[in-house]
């Protein structure tokens, strides 16, 4: 038999083995992708599950400037524990120094105009004492005595605009200094230094910025700020029991205290963080603290959240 008349009952074979492989391939049982960690267990028969977000216990605070410049000095690091008054960052100062010694030499220039109108003052009146205290009108015209009197009065009136002026300078280096404290920003509470994103040399702006110059907050307590879906809302008890457990390690769970309820929905904002970001379901915020101890995790770090519901709280009140 030729080779090229093999060559067709060959390849017809080849198929068939090919097909009948395929087909053993898809009846095969296919293996489910094991996941990257185990979704959480409810600890509760009846309860409420939404995210938390791990916030501090002062909430955390985006520190700004007082007013805008270029950064001279950074005063503390990320991880800086650090006093309420503490120095975090300053403004250049140079040109508030300057303006503020400006105003301490017109502050000066008005004090001895103020003396000088003082001792104008005293001899003024010791003139108008001197005529008025003569009995025999034909020494002293009346004239004389008028024009004493006027002199008297006009060194007391400009005294008292050398008292006004001091008065504005002393005012206007007050303003200067004040100006010149501003462009150091203080730690407004004892807390811990989370974000450090300003550097010297670089502009500092003033108002909301989507970057904080610097974030600040309590770390002795954490918060967890859990966002409740609005068809959940009815079934929230204040002060029912919650469970937080972190994402990716079901096991690290902690129990957490009830601290207060933001009594207002508002529209759910997106991870990002930002006020523009938003999606259509509205939330009920309820803030649970937990004890760092007991819960390792991280300021911004999201947690599952389960609260026991309403009707669970009442019957568990009503059984004791």
């Amino acid at each position: 038999m030729k080779p090229r008349a093999l060559l067709l009952p060959a390849l017809a074979l080849a198929g068939l083995l090919l097909a009948v492989t395929t087909a053993l391939r898809g009846q095969a049982p296919r293996q489910e992708a094991r996941p990257a960690a185990l979704p959480p267990r409810a600890p509760f028969e009846a309860y409420i599950g939404g995210a938390g977000l791990v916030e501090a216990a002062s909430r955390n605070i985006a520190v700004g400037a007082h007013v805008p410049g270029v950064v001279s000095r950074v005063a503390v690091r990320v991880g800086d524990k650090v006093e309420a008054g503490r120095t975090l960052f300053e403004i250049d100062p140079r040109e508030a120094r300057a303006e503020l010694a400006v105003k301490r030499a017109d502050l000066e220039k008005a004090r001895a105009a103020l003396g000088e109108a003082k001792a104008s003052l005293d001899d003024y009146r010791a003139q108008f004492s001197m005529v008025s205290g003569v009995r025999d009108r034909r020494a002293v015209s009346s004239d004389e005595v008028e024009k004493r009197r006027n002199a008297l009065a006009l060194a007391k009136a400009r005294l008292e605009s050398a008292q006004a002026a001091v008065a504005a300078a002393d005012a206007a280096v007050a303003a200067a200094a004040t100006a010149l404290e501003r462009l150091t920003v203080r730690a407004p509470i004892t807390g811990e230094v989370l974000q450090v994103n300003v550097r010297p040399g670089e502009f500092a702006a003033t108002g909301s910025l989507s970057t904080p110059l610097m974030l600040l907050g309590d770390l002795s307590r954490l918060h967890v700020r859990v966002d409740l879906d609005e068809n959940d809302a009815w079934r929230f008890a204040a002060g029912a029991r919650g469970v937080a457990a972190l994402r990716g390690n079901r096991d690290r769970r902690a129990e957490l205290r009830f601290e207060y309820l933001e009594p207002c929905l508002t529209a759910k904002t997106s991870l990002t963080g930002s006020s523009t970001e938003r999606v259509d379901t509205r939330v009920l915020q309820a803030v649970y603290s937990v004890d760092p101890a007991q819960l390792p995790c991280y300021v911004g770090q999201q947690v599952d959240v389960f609260i026991e519901d309403r009707a669970a709280a009442q019957a568990g009140g009503d059984g004791s």
